[in-house]
């Protein structure tokens, strides 16, 4: 800018100047003409006045003599006045030419009139006036008109010399006028030359280099970056030239940077791609390592990888490249996944290792570019972030792989448990009903006073509780066993009624272990089983009761909105770990604190609640803080039709 700024304050300054040059030179022809013409002025008006002057002279001489004559015929002094007058008028008209002569020439002319009309005036006039008397001598007479002729002559040779001076000086005016007039021709020819010439540079030295700049950009804006301006003209121009240039070529070569960034990012993308959509390694490896190749403008590319033990994948792109060498493969083992290196024996390789694991050996992807000795950091960059994609989708298929083995591995187990619970229910509800018959019949023999020794008695007691447990626990395998098929009547039941028998069951026990317990209902009917219902309800309240210490705290609630019944239970007990509490509802699960204390149980609890919660349509939810307590939350979708809007008092 401040180049163009110079190169535009000089030819400014230069217009400038031949603006104020023809400026001067139009002034100054004004001021010589104007000279000229006042001068010129002054000489007609010196001529005219010794033209009249002269004139008046011959004038008053001519009164003057016909004055005299009239008196020299009549001796009448009246024809005196005008000799008198004219005679006075003339020597001072001669008087007023002789202060001002017009040259040397009129001068020497008017001294001749002078004497003239003084020879005139001394030689005839006065000496008649003298006499007195008319006179009427023709001599005289003669010599008068003789007298007055010379007179006549000397004025009109005063008069031809003072138009002689017009006619000389009106030729040197019109001489010094054309004189002046080439001058200044001359001048304004010199300065229309010098703004031709000037306009001539500035087309030469500025227009054309500015034009050829102009196309430079417009050609430069249309894409073509390989547009150059030659430098030409000023060296403010020259400069800008430079700078332009310099500009294109760094925008050409930031435009190359920038695809080949964007070259780059579309490989990452392509190769990200075929990574996540590949479900083949071996295609998905020669797809890549053409991306690579093409991309990167390679001879060659190799890679070796290991997706599962045992199966290497092993690419060479092109179809037909020679196989890579096995020293190269050990160089590159010599390196730590993340870094590259280049191998000794391959011109223009570059080899970045891929990490391994457990029965699969590290991998590595070589690049072979021979033509390039060296590798560009961005490239090198490039394929070392690639090489990481790469060994992370590497990592994450074999990750896939173990787990799909885990997975299948965990299917096998389950329904291996499963058949296992099953059959050990199925074959245990066969003893058992033999266990509970003929012990039942020894505890009637007991009743009947039929001869059983208290030991005995206590003996059949302690067997009927027993197998009583073992009954509800086998009955709970089989309520947690979807492939049996539980046929409970789904009738509308009154979840407030339910709830509140079931609290006041638990109540006594809460109580006498000094717990604090509320109920707060709101009417609530759902659809379902009224039994299996009481069962989860019976559950989560047993377990609040079983877990909190003497002196605790015990919430019951029950809460609808539009949909949804909610039933909430809350205790102050012991807490549940937060790692223990996502697999709260699997069966067999029991929270560490629970065993660290002995609490007695078999985990089968809250499945069982989520069993039936789910068969009804509903969820239940935990939350639990260590050593604060816990909430259980069941929620059950409503009969809208049989919900009222009335809630109950704490029970």
């Amino acid at each position: 800018m401040r180049v163009l700024a110079q190169l535009k304050y000089r030819v400014a300054g230069g217009f400038t100047a031949l603006l104020l040059l023809f400026l001067t030179l139009l002034v100054a022809h004004f001021a010589v003409t104007e000279r000229q013409r006042v001068r010129y002025e002054q000489v007609t008006q010196r001529v005219e006045v010794a033209r009249d002057t002269n004139r008046a002279v011959l004038q008053y001489m001519t009164d003057a003599e016909t004055g005299v004559r009239g008196f020299q015929t009549t001796g009448e002094t009246a024809f005196l006045e005008p000799y008198i007058s004219g005679r006075a008028g003339a020597f001072s008209a001669l008087q007023r030419l002789d202060e001002d002569p017009l040259d040397d020439e009129t001068a020497r002319l008017l001294q001749l009139e002078r004497r003239a009309a003084e020879d005139w005036l001394y030689g005839y006039a006065i000496p008649i006036l003298n006499a007195g008397v008319a006179d009427a001598d023709r001599a005289r007479a003669l010599r008068g008109k003789d007298l007055f002729d010379r007179l006549r002559t000397a004025n009109a040779d005063v008069f031809a010399a003072v138009e002689s001076y017009e006619q000389r000086a009106g030729a040197a005016a019109r001489a010094r006028s054309q004189l002046a007039a080439l001058f200044f021709a001359g001048l304004a020819t010199l300065v229309v030359l010098a703004g031709f010439g000037l306009a001539l540079l500035h087309q030469r030295h500025l227009l054309v280099p500015l034009e050829h700049i102009r196309l430079t950009v417009r050609h430069l804006a249309d894409g073509d970056l390989s547009a150059r301006v030659v430098p030409s003209g000023p060296d403010e121009l020259r400069a800008v030239a430079g700078t332009l240039n310099d500009l294109a070529a760094e925008t050409e070569r930031l435009r190359g940077a920038e695809q080949a960034r964007a070259a780059r990012s579309e490989l990452r993308q392509a190769v990200s791609h075929e990574l996540q959509e590949s479900l083949e390694p071996s295609g998905s490896g020669l797809r890549i390592a053409e991306l690579i190749g093409t991309t990167l403008n390679a001879a060659s590319v190799h890679s070796r990888i290991t997706v599962q033990a045992g199966l290497p994948v092993e690419v060479d792109w092109p179809a037909g490249a020679e196989p890579l060498d096995q020293s190269v493969v050990d160089q590159a083992r010599s390196c730590a996944p993340g870094g590259s290196v280049r191998p000794a024996g391959l011109p223009g390789a570059l080899v970045v290792p891929l990490s391994g694991d457990a029965g699969c050996p590290p991998g590595l992807i070589c690049v072979v570019r021979p033509d390039l000795p060296e590798w560009p950091e961005e490239d090198r960059r490039l394929l070392i972030g690639l090489a990481r994609e790469i060994d992370h989708a590497a990592h994450q298929e074999r990750l896939r792989l173990r787990q799909a083995r885990l997975i299948n591995e965990l299917r096998v187990l389950d329904e291996q448990k499963n058949v296992f619970v099953a059959t050990v229910t199925h074959e245990l509800r066969t003893p058992l009903t033999s266990i509970l018959g003929y012990g039942e019949m020894l505890a009637e023999d007991e009743e009947h006073g039929r001869g059983l020794t208290p030991a005995q008695a206590r003996g059949v007691a302690a067997i009927l509780r027993n197998a009583h447990r073992l009954e509800a626990t086998v009955s709970d395998l089989l309520l947690l066993d979807r492939s049996v098929e539980r046929g409970g009547a789904s009738v509308p039941v009154d979840l407030a009624r339910l709830v509140g028998e079931v609290h006041a069951a638990l109540e006594v026990s809460a109580r006498a272990k000094g717990l604090d317990c509320t109920l707060a209902t709101e009417p609530a009917w759902v659809r379902g089983d009224a039994v299996q219902l009481e069962r989860a309800l019976r559950s989560l309240l047993d377990n609040a009761v079983k877990f909190t210490a003497p002196g605790g705290r015990l919430d019951c609630r029950l809460d609808c909105t539009a949909e949804r019944a909610m039933v909430t239970v809350t205790d102050t007990g012991i807490g549940i770990p937060a790692d223990d509490v996502p697999g709260l509802f699997t069966p067999f699960h029991r929270a560490a604190n629970a065993m660290d204390q002995a609490v007695q149980g078999n985990g089968l609890g809250l499945a069982i609640v989520r069993t039936i919660v789910s068969d009804h349509g509903g969820t239940v939810t935990a939350r639990s803080e260590l050593g604060r307590g816990s909430t259980f939350t069941m929620t059950l979708p409503l009969i809208p039709t049989l919900a009222a809007p009335t809630r109950s008092g704490p029970g």
